[in-house]
C-alpha cells in the first residue's frame, strides 16, 4: 500500500503518518512534507525517486507525471490499464493526502503583490487531488487534516482498507474542495484584474458556512448562515453573551448595522422589524442612544440596537432599562458588559467593523437565482441648494442625517429628522391615500 503525502496545513501530519506506517504503507512525499516527516523519525520516498525527475521551476513541476497520475488514474478493475501500468513501471498509489497552498490566507494579507498571489495558486495539489476522487473505488483521498482520526480508525476496522462508503464521502468533499479553491481564485482574480466587472455574464460567489441556526423564519425551517467571501468580515462577529441567533435576529441585525455603519459620528439605532424605530446622533454614544430611545420609546420594546462606538456603562444602563434582544456595537467595555450580562436572554454582539465600512455588492435570491445591485453609498455630500432661499447649515445637517436613514426604510420611505434625532419614519403603505379612514 502507498500513500502520497503533500500538505501546506502539516496540523495533525505526523501521529498520522505514524499510524499509517503501522499499517503497511510506503509514504512518498514532497519538499517540505518529506522534510517535517525525515525530522520526526518518519521514512518518506522522495517524489524524484518516483519520477524520475528533479522537482524544478522553483517548485511548480513535481508531481506533474504519469508516474504519479498513472497510479493514481489506473481502474484495478480493467487488465489493459494495469498492464500499461506495469510496461510503463508505475506503481498504484493507494491513497492520497493533500492540502493546497494556503491562498485564501494569502490574498488577506495587506498589500498582498499580484505577483505573490499567482505563486500561491497551486496546481499539482488539485490536479493529485482529482485524480485521486475520479478513481475513488480503489484510492482514498484526503484533504481535510481533522478527517485523519476517522481514516486511521477506519482502517484498523477493516484490515488497513477503507469503507466504499468512506472513500465516496472523502471523494465528494475532494471535489468540494477543489471546486471552492477554484471558485476563490476566479473570485478574487476578477475584483484585481477586472474590478468593474461586478455585472459579468458569470458571478461565482464563494460561500463558507459560519454557523448553524436552531431554526429558520419558522421552527419547522432549518437554517445555516454562510459567509461570501471577501465580504467576509460581515459575518465574521463574536457572540459574547446571551441565547442563540435566530434567523429572524440576523436579519435585523445586519439591517441595523448597515444604517450606522453608514455614520462617522456617534450614532445609534433602534430596530424592529427591519426598519429603524428609533436613530439619533449625539456627541456621545451614550446620549445618541438615549435621544435614539425616547423618539419611539414603546417601539423600541424588544427591538435590535446597533451603534457604531464602544459600548460603555453609561449606555449600557440606559440599555438595561428596557427589553432589548439584541445589542451589535464594535465593542464593550468590561463594565458594560457587566450591568447587561444581568439580563439573561439579551444576546450581545461584537462586530469587528469600523464605522463607514464600505461593504461589497447585495445579493438577494429571486425566481431561483439572485439579484445582485452595487450597494447604495450615496449622501448628500455634494448637495447644492437650488432654491432662493439658503438652506441653514442646521439644517442640512438634519437632512443629510435623514438622507442616510432612509436608505434603509423599506420602499418609498420618509424620515423626518430634527436636532440629529428621528422624530418619524414611515416606509410604503400598500394604500397611498385615504390613510386617516382606516385608523
Amino acid at each position: 500500500m502507498r500513500a502520497l503525502v503533500s500538505v501546506s496545513d502539516k496540523s495533525g501530519l505526523v501521529p498520522f503518518c505514524q499510524e499509517l506506517l503501522q499499517l503497511g504503507y510506503e509514504l512518498i512525499s514532497t519538499g517540505g512534507t518529506s522534510k517535517a516527516l525525515n525530522d520526526a523519525g518518519i521514512p518518506t520516498i522522495p517524489i524524484e525517486t518516483v519520477t524520475g525527475f528533479p522537482e524544478m521551476m522553483d517548485g511548480r513541476v513535481k508531481t506533474l507525471h504519469p508516474k504519479i497520475h498513472g497510479g493514481l488514474l489506473a481502474r484495478r478493475d480493467i487488465p489493459e490499464h494495469m498492464a500499461s501500468a506495469a510496461s510503463h513501471g508505475i506503481t498504484m498509489i493507494d491513497m492520497v493526502v493533500v492540502n493546497l497552498y494556503p491562498f485564501e490566507k494569502t490574498i488577506q494579507i495587506p498589500q498582498v503583490t499580484l505577483d505573490h498571489v499567482i505563486e500561491n495558486i497551486d496546481i499539482g495539489g488539485p490536479s493529485m487531488i482529482r485524480s485521486a476522487a475520479k478513481n475513488y473505488h480503489s484510492v482514498a483521498v484526503v484533504v481535510n487534516p481533522e478527517r485523519y482520526p476517522d481514516i486511521i480508525a477506519s482502517l484498523k476496522a477493516n484490515s488497513g482498507r477503507l469503507t466504499s462508503t468512506m472513500r465516496e464521502d472523502l471523494a465528494l468533499e475532494a471535489f468540494e474542495h477543489t471546486g471552492r479553491y477554484d471558485t476563490v481564485i476566479a473570485s478574487y482574480l476578477k475584483r484585481r484584474l477586472r474590478p468593474s466587472t461586478t455585472f459579468a455574464d458569470s458571478v461565482a460567489p464563494v460561500l463558507q458556512k459560519t454557523m448553524d441556526l436552531r431554526y429558520g423564519e419558522n421552527p419547522h425551517q432549518q437554517a445555516a448562515l454562510y459567509s461570501v467571501q471577501g465580504q467576509d468580515r460581515q459575518s465574521q462577529f463574536v457572540q459574547l453573551h446571551g441565547k442563540e441567533l435566530s434567523y429572524n435576529n440576523l436579519i435585523d441585525l445586519e439591517s441595523a448595522w448597515m444604517l450606522v455603519a453608514d455614520f462617522h459620528t456617534p450614532v445609534a439605532a433602534i430596530i424592529k422589524h427591519t426598519n429603524p424605530c428609533g436613530c439619533a446622533v449625539a456627541d456621545t454614544i451614550s446620549e445618541a442612544y438615549r435621544l435614539a430611545y425616547e423618539s419611539d420609546p414603546l417601539s423600541a420594546f424588544g427591538s435590535i440596537v446597533a451603534l457604531n462606538r464602544r459600548v460603555d456603562a453609561d449606555t449600557a444602563r440606559h440599555i438595561s432599562k428596557t427589553f432589548v434582544e439584541l445589542v451589535v456595537a464594535p465593542g464593550f467595555d468590561p463594565d458594560a458588559v457587566a450591568i447587561l450580562n444581568r439580563k439573561e436572554a439579551i444576546r450581545l454582539i461584537e462586530m469587528p467593523i469600523a464605522g463607514g465600512q464600505v461593504f461589497g455588492p447585495v445579493y438577494r435570491q429571486c425566481l431561483g437565482g439572485f439579484l445582485i445591485q452595487d450597494r447604495d453609498l450615496e449622501n448628500l455630500g455634494d448637495a447644492q441648494t437650488v432654491t432662493q432661499v439658503p438652506v441653514p447649515d442646521e439644517k442640512m445637517s438634519d437632512l443629510t442625517i435623514a438622507n442616510i436613514i432612509v436608505k434603509h426604510v423599506k420602499s418609498n420611505a420618509i424620515v423626518v429628522v430634527k436636532n440629529g434625532v428621528m422624530i418619524g419614519s414611515g416606509g410604503g403603505q400598500t394604500k397611498r391615500w385615504g390613510i386617516d379612514r382606516c385608523m
